[in-house]
């Protein structure tokens, strides 16, 4: 293990200082867009037009690694990634900016697949889940961090949009001089959507949830946090403590959730998510410090519903096709993603800045008088038959060879499974009723 902690470390590191252009680049823009005078929903949809890319590049980024190889398309899409923050400073309009994020969206997401596909193939199967944590961790701390930079230079200049790129560029270096073996080609996922509803309802729709709150969140958080008045140091302290909640209650939320129903759990964190929602809307414009203190509950509470709707379904599932469910809901996260920052718009447009947070109830609300009607219609799954909890980030298709649990799907699955599935997923496919949220005297799983 010792011979692999520098490449580990260098890939790792490598992914901090992208990650942390990333999040300064979802602040800058909402930021420099409110002073450009853009409407809400203008913003919304620049700020969705990078979620649109990066659900796109899933698809068309295997097809250009699989063309060109890991290596160039990772020197192609990089050197690609780098240019657009600069070129947000050039001209300010939005059609331009909508396009630059779209490109952006498509660019990211191939260097993570390249990324993550690396780390695939270094870190050792029997570490892989340590791997993985390290992952999440560095994900949440460097998208906190990267917050902080908007207070470095003239928010309405240059600056900050230099500093995207010369961050991005940064993290190119010790990822480009780690010797790593050329690792397997990554297929573009396929979705059904049937299968995954049909398997749990609940849980597609704890995905597509988050991701409506997700989105909007990174692409109007910091735009909530200037129209309510909020300093350049506040808007920084919300985002960053809103992000490093999400860190800090994966863990025991998520545990706790092995331990009971996660169907109630999932309930619970959709309502008080919704409750500190509604403090915050009223609080936004009277009391800005405790406002951050309510976002760091409201992300610890928030952030952990698309990983408890992950492992809900993962539990409804036979092991051979945990990767194949988890990768479907990475990509209704995504849809989901697409959306909220536009419908996030349409509410602050009509109601003020401030509205965001109301956005946030309204979802939480439906998704939890959803949940209620999911936990009415089917008994638990028993304890015997869980996955433990896995903290869960929204990164590529990649990544989810490093989720502990996608071992016992590689494990379980027969050589034959690509082209003979199991009975549930043959069912699904034919449209038959599946079991929803596991009504009595239906089993997805095998004996």
């Amino acid at each position: 293990m010792n011979r692999l902690l520098l490449p580990l470390s260098s890939l790792l590191s490598g992914v901090g200082l992208l990650v942390v252009g990333v999040g300064l680049l979802f602040s800058v823009v909402g930021l420099r867009g409110g002073m450009a005078d853009f409407s809400s929903v203008v913003l919304g949809l620049v700020m969705s037009a990078y979620f649109v890319g990066f659900v796109f590049g899933t698809y068309v980024c295997p097809m250009i690694i699989r063309r060109v190889g890991h290596i160039r398309a990772f020197a192609a899409m990089a050197s690609l990634a780098s240019t657009m923050p600069i070129l947000h400073a050039l001209w300010v309009d939005p059609w331009f900016w909508g396009l630059l994020r779209f490109i952006t969206g498509v660019c990211l997401v191939g260097l993570y697949i390249v990324v993550e596909s690396w780390l695939n193939t270094v870190a050792p199967t029997r570490h892989r889940g340590r791997v993985f944590a390290v992952y999440m961790s560095v994900n949440f701390v460097a998208l906190a961090l990267g917050q902080w930079l908007i207070l470095v230079g003239d928010t309405l200049g240059f600056v900050p949009f230099v500093l995207v790129s010369v961050m991005f560029s940064f993290a190119l270096l010790p990822i480009t001089l780690t010797p790593v073996d050329e690792p397997e080609p990554v297929e573009a996922p396929r979705l059904s959507l049937r299968y995954l509803y049909q398997t749990s309802p609940l849980g597609v729709a704890g995905a597509l949830g988050s991701g409506l709150i997700n989105g909007a969140f990174y692409g109007m958080g910091a735009v909530f946090a200037q129209g309510v008045g909020f300093s350049e140091a506040g808007v920084a302290a919300f985002m960053a403590a809103t992000i490093l909640g999400g860190a800090i209650f994966q863990w025991p939320v998520g545990h706790y959730s092995d331990r009971h129903d996660r169907r109630h759990v999932l309930l619970w964190v959709m309502v008080l998510s919704a409750l500190l929602a509604v403090a915050a809307f009223l609080l936004a414009r009277h009391a800005p410090w405790l406002v951050i203190a309510i976002g760091l509950l409201f992300g610890g509470l928030v952030f952990t519903i698309y990983g408890l709707s992950v492992a809900h379904v993962n539990d409804m599932v036979d092991a051979s096709r945990v990767l194949e469910v988890t990768g479907g809901l990475l990509l209704v996260h995504g849809i989901g993603a697409a959306l909220g920052p536009t419908l996030a718009g349409v509410f602050m447009d009509a109601l003020q800045a401030e509205s965001l947070m109301l956005y946030f109830a309204v979802v939480l609300m439906l998704l939890s008088l959803y949940a209620v009607k999911r936990i009415r219609a089917a008994a638990p799954v028993p304890e015997a038959e869980k996955f433990d909890f896995v903290m869960m980030g929204t990164g590529s298709q990649a990544v989810l060879h490093l989720d502990p649990r996608a071992a016992v799907s590689e494990a379980a699955a027969p050589p034959s499974a690509a082209q003979a599935p199991d009975g549930a997923a043959a069912a699904g496919a034919a449209g038959h009723p599946l079991a929803a949220d596991r009504p009595a005297g239906a089993d997805l799983k095998r004996p």
